[in-house]
Parts: C-alpha cells; structure tokens; sequence
C-alpha cells in the first residue's frame, strides 16, 4: 500500500471529538440524563472514552455511562472474508441495561454500514433502547446499506482502491487518519 495522504492529526482529531461531544449535548436536549455511549472494538471503544472526557468536561464533571460491543458473532459476512474465520465470541461489556437509553454507538470509520448494523442486532440483543445514534471519526462513503450517522468528525470522500487508516494512542502509540491506495 502506498500512503497519499494524511488527513488528521491529533490536534485536528482532538477538535473533531470536542465537536462530536458538543453536538451530542446538543442532540440531546443538552444533558447527559439517559445517554449511554457504547464503543464498537477495536477503536470504536478508546473513541467512546475520549468523548466521554469531553462531556463530563463540558458538563462540570457529569460522567455518562459507556459499554464496549464486539460484534465479531453478528458479522454476515465472515465467509467473505476469510473462509477459514471462525466466528469468535470476544468481550461485550455493557455495565448498564441500555433498555430506555439513548445509545450512542461510536465507532473510527463509517465505510459499507455493515459493521453499524451488526452493531445495532448486537445492542437490541441487550435490551430495547429509546434511540440508537451513531458517532464516528470518519466517514468515507460507498454505503451497502442504508445508514448514515449522526455525528461525524471528517467526511473523507474515497475511492473503492483506497484505505482509511486511523491510529489512536490507546492501540497504535500516534493519534493520525490517513489514506492509503491500494497497490
């Protein structure tokens, strides 16, 4: 893979999450009061947890509840990937009922839909929250199905022989999004 660009760094994603942060606030009549945000594995969770410090920074220390969903069981397309992958059941934390709650899933990168939605059946497995949103770092196009998150921090217009990267401190030691193409 050849690197084209660099797209953000972590002064310019440390302002996306701000914003995410505020719009969530405000999406949600300002309060934290039934939010619930819930970080899809891998990054999907260190993003939960980086938004989840600017609201309880914007909220004069209010701290909104976060959970961690892996998705890996509800995948439909495992065989497409690698026939020899084996669906593995890895850690869902979710340390409150999300039955009621606004849930906020977060995850790095918006691209087919396919993970949001293994997302949501994971989630709706759990319990029946009031409103499932959608946060993410990037989004990059070419939807399979439809859905369209809530709250964005980059759009990243793509082609289909190029890759979204993103590498946040908490797995990959540098906080940075970029595009690389396809060889």
């Amino acid at each position: 893979m050849n690197k084209k660009a660099n797209v953000l760094d972590a002064s310019a994603m440390r302002r996306a999450l701000t914003r995410i942060a505020h719009e969530i606030l405000e999406r949600n009549k300002g309060g934290v009061d039934g939010l619930m945000l819930v970080g899809i594995k891998t990054r999907g969770v260190p993003i939960a947890r980086r938004l989840q410090e600017r609201i309880k920074d914007i909220e004069g220390g209010v701290t909104v509840p976060i959970g961690e969903i892996d998705i890996t069981l509800y995948r439909d397309d495992l065989s497409h990937v690698d026939e020899q992958l084996e669906p593995q059941l890895n850690d869902t934390n979710l340390k409150e009922q999300v039955t009621g709650k606004n849930v906020i899933l977060v995850d790095d990168v918006l691209y087919t839909g396919r993970t949001v939605r293994a997302a949501m059946d994971a989630i709706m497995d759990q319990g029946r929250p009031s409103q499932i949103q959608l946060a993410v770092l990037v989004d990059r196009g070419h939807r399979e199905l439809p859905i369209r998150a809530d709250f964005i921090g980059k759009n990243i217009p793509t082609s289909q022989n190029e890759i979204i990267t993103v590498g946040l401190t908490e797995t990959d030691q540098e906080d940075s999004v970029s595009i690389f193409e396809k060889e």
